[in-house]
């Protein structure tokens, strides 16, 4: 054995033997929690039952719709039971785990028609609320915030079901690829709108009313999580009542803050209190100053004398 193999045999056995501290995170049975690349592979397939024009796996012809709606279901659910299966096992045994399992799996699935009329509505309020968007299939195939409305409305279902662990992969998964972090937990009602939508963070107990249009950077959180599990279940994050606009960078936070309908939230406030409806939230425009910088005569502005942007103002010299 090389002076290297010595060293990397050393090196295993120190680490094994910090794993018989019975540590949370000494666990080492590893069939007993949901494979997240399974579940992100669902996701892929979720969204082509909810959005069947959209996106195809060239596994699946579709010759006849029905049969490729089956296959991709069974696909689907086969894994879900599995993953399912996992998550309550160790809490109920394998043969009560897989049969709840199976309940679950058909409640998710029967709820697919409700997810996809909400769906709906996200997607026509990305298009009237969006000049950019050109057509619906532009918004489905291209937009971040609707896969992240769309994964969270999913997670959802699962989440009100009583599953643990699956719809935060789900919501994470979409929070890790778009920059948009939805709780599974938070309550959004329809025709909810993200613009650009990166940074965004929705609590769980955060609860949106209809019409809710939400820009970059926006957190709907808690004011303060000093209690940790003693706050669990409680109202941390706020409610949003129907047709509010908030900005990007706004912060509203805690779970007795109300934002009344119909109230515009401006950029970068940082909002404690409930706001009566129809209201307008702003930061005082701050005062902007124009120093001439010493560029030593080799900028645009002294090589050209005339001013290069509308409203510029000359130094005097």
């Amino acid at each position: 054995m090389t002076p290297m193999e010595e060293q990397v045999e050393s090196i295993v056995d120190g680490i094994l033997e910090d794993y018989r501290h019975g540590r949370a995170i000494d666990k080492m049975d590893h069939f007993c929690h949901p494979d997240k690349e399974i579940i992100i592979d669902m996701i892929g397939k979720l969204m082509r039952i909810v959005y069947p024009g959209s996106t195809r796996d060239k596994t699946y012809r579709i010759y006849n719709m029905r049969h490729n709606l089956s296959m991709l279901i069974e696909d689907v659910m086969y894994n879900l039971n599995k993953q399912l299966t996992l998550v309550y096992k160790s809490q109920l045994g394998e043969a009560a785990a897989a049969e709840k399992a199976q309940e679950l799996s058909v409640e998710f699935f029967r709820a697919i028609p409700g997810v996809r009329a909400i769906a709906q509505t996200d997607v026509e309020a990305f298009f009237d609320g969006d000049p950019a968007a050109f057509s619906v299939d532009e918004i489905i195939f291209c937009y971040p915030g609707l896969f992240a409305i769309t994964v969270y409305r999913l997670a959802h279902v699962l989440y009100t079901l009583g599953v643990p662990l699956i719809p935060r992969i789900m919501t994470e998964h979409a929070h890790s690829v778009t920059g948009i972090d939805i709780n599974p937990g938070a309550t959004i009602g329809s025709y909810f709108f993200i613009d650009h939508g990166t940074g965004i963070v929705v609590g769980e107990t955060t609860v949106i009313g209809d019409h809710v249009k939400v820009y970059q950077g926006v957190t709907l959180g808690a004011l303060t999580t000093r209690g940790g599990q003693n706050l669990r279940g409680k109202k941390r994050h706020p409610t949003i009542e129907d047709n509010v606009t908030i900005y990007a960078g706004a912060s509203i936070l805690g779970g007795g803050t109300v934002i009344g309908r119909d109230s515009v939230i401006g950029s970068n406030v940082f909002i404690t209190q409930s706001i009566p409806p129809c209201t307008t939230v702003s930061v005082k425009s701050q005062e902007l100053q124009y120093k001439p910088r010493n560029c030593e005569g080799n900028c645009r502005t002294c090589t050209n004398p005339e001013p290069f942007w509308e409203g510029q103002v000359k130094s005097e010299t």
